[in-house]
Formats: structure tokens, C-alpha cells, sequence
């Protein structure tokens, strides 16, 4: 339920991001009608899904699922479901944001920018650290689900995030914020980014490489000290060392905060669950 909202509050899409989403599926055989796609995407492919069907193949090589997802989201739903093998294709792709497919008649380049989204349980049985229902899973069971994912696909991901059961009688009692005014909040981040990067030919804080995170990343030395203690206890690598910043980076963008501040690294480093297992 919460992967599907995720696209109600994705920033709105300029022409250029609708065009190539447009040209995308025209290509692929997937337009309903000859109008321009002015939504962002949002595919949701099964766990029993092929590498080929995933990244794009064929004997005339056309768009995959993440292509597809261009400018949009790729919800993969119970994620250690999936073929290790498919989801280790996903690596290159996270970080070129183009696939490039080559067949004995063609060899073609897709872009595929998108927003990877993933869900999981903690254990086979649902359970593990449940306070409601004890977990039936032995410990071999759950190391074995959740190294599923190996390390590299589970580096690239720049949140991971627990969450916890709700009762039922709290799932409609809590005060939520409506998607539009969320979605306002992340329009005005983005304005701050387009401003900010408009010399550079980068559109958010997910593209910046080390160059423009010395320049734009900048911390204080408190901050800078609770990073670098973090990331030593955590054994963070130098691509979860970056995407910290980067996320600290957004986060104070949708606080409006030129400066990335202590509490801000510090929401950032809560965001990297699994370093803390």
C-alpha cells in the first residue's frame, strides 16, 4: 500500500521527462492512445519475471520493465522471491540509468532513470521481531531469505526502512498527510535542486557524482564527525558513504535548509537499516 502512494507524491513530470516516457512506450508497443503520457509510470512485475523480460530483449530488442519505469517507479514486491540472477542485472542499470542490449541483429540503448522500490518480509513466515505472533522460522531460515539480496543490489538502495505491524484498530485513527500536500513539499525540493544544478546538466541530488558532493555536500565539523563514526561502525562503503549525503542532501531541501545540518545526517543514517543488522 505504501510503494503505490509513492508515485501521488513524485514530482511533477516537465515535457522533456514526458516525451522520452511517451517515446518509450510507443516503441514498446504499450500507447492506449496517440496522447502524450503526462504521468509518471509505475510497474509492478511479477517475482517469477525473466532477466530478458526485466531489462529488455528479443530478436528486435525492445524496452524491458525498467525501461518502462522510466521517470517512474519499479515496485518489485516480496523482493528475495525474485531470481537472484534477474535481480543482479539490475546493478548496472541503477547506476548508468541506460541499458544497452546487443543481439546478433541489433544492439540498442534505453534509458532507464527510475525509482526502485522493493518490500520484503523479515523472515519466510512474516514474523520475526513481531511483538503481536512469534516467529516459527529458525535462524538458518531467515539468514537464508534475507541473503537473497545480495550486498551490491542492497547498496544501491538509498533508503531501507523497517516497518512495524499496526493494529487494526489503529490503521484508520492516525492523522496521515494527503499525497498533494506532500507532493507540494517535494515540487519545491525540486525547484531548489533545478536552481541549484541548472549550470551542471543534473536535475536532482541522486545524480551528483563525488565532484559535486564536495561542492554541494558540504558539512560542518560536528557533522562531519557523526558521519565518519557512523560510517565506521556501520562499515559503510564509499557508494553508501554517498547516497547518506545525498539523502541528508534531500532531506534538507524539503526543509528548505541551504546548510545540511546535524539532524539531518543523522534522519539519513536511520535510513540505513540494514548496515545495522
Amino acid at each position: 500500500m505504501m510503494a503505490k502512494r509513492v508515485k501521488t507524491i513524485l514530482p511533477d513530470l516537465t515535457f522533456e521527462e514526458a516525451l522520452e516516457i511517451t517515446k518509450i512506450y510507443s516503441i514498446s508497443g504499450n500507447m492506449k492512445d496517440n496522447f502524450l503520457i503526462t504521468k509518471r509510470p509505475f510497474r509492478s512485475p511479477h517475482h517469477t519475471i525473466s532477466a530478458n523480460a526485466l531489462i529488455g530483449g528479443g530478436k528486435i530488442p525492445k524496452p524491458g520493465e525498467i525501461s518502462l519505469s522510466h521517470s517512474g517507479v519499479l515496485f518489485l514486491d516480496e523482493l528475495p522471491e525474485f531470481n537472484r540472477n534477474v535481480l543482479e542485472v539490475l546493478r548496472g542499470p541503477l547506476e548508468d540509468k541506460y541499458v544497452h542490449i546487443s543481439r546478433v541483429g541489433a544492439s540498442i540503448t534505453y534509458p532507464c532513470n527510475f525509482m526502485l522500490v522493493a518490500s520484503m518480509n523479515p523472515c519466510p513466515c512474516g514474523y520475526f521481531g513481531s511483538k503481536e505472533k512469534p516467529c516459527k522460522c529458525t535462524e538458518f531460515q531467515i539468514k537464508n531469505y534475507i541473503n537473497k539480496i545480495s550486498g551490491p543490489i542492497l547498496d544501491r538502495i538509498d533508503i531501507q526502512v523497517q516497518v512495524s505491524n499496526i493494529k487494526h484498530n489503529n490503521c484508520y485513527n492516525n492523522y496521515s498527510e494527503k499525497s498533494k500536500d506532500i507532493k507540494e513539499r517535494v515540487n519545491n525540493a525540486r525547484k531548489i535542486q533545478n536552481e541549484r544544478y541548472k549550470k551542471f546538466n543534473i536535475f536532482c541530488n541522486s545524480e551528483l557524482n563525488v565532484k559535486f558532493l564536495n561542492e554541494f555536500c558540504k558539512l560542518d565539523n560536528t557533522s562531519n564527525m557523526i558521519l565518519q563514526s557512523a560510517a565506521e561502525k556501520m562499515n559503510l562503503s564509499s557508494r553508501g558513504y554517498s547516497k547518506v549525503l545525498k539523502v541528508a542532501r534531500t532531506i534538507a531541501d524539503l526543509e528548505i535548509s541551504k546548510e545540511i545540518k546535524e539532524d539531518h545526517i543523522i534522519e539519513a543514517l536511520q535510513y540505513r537499516s540494514f548496515e545495522n543488522e
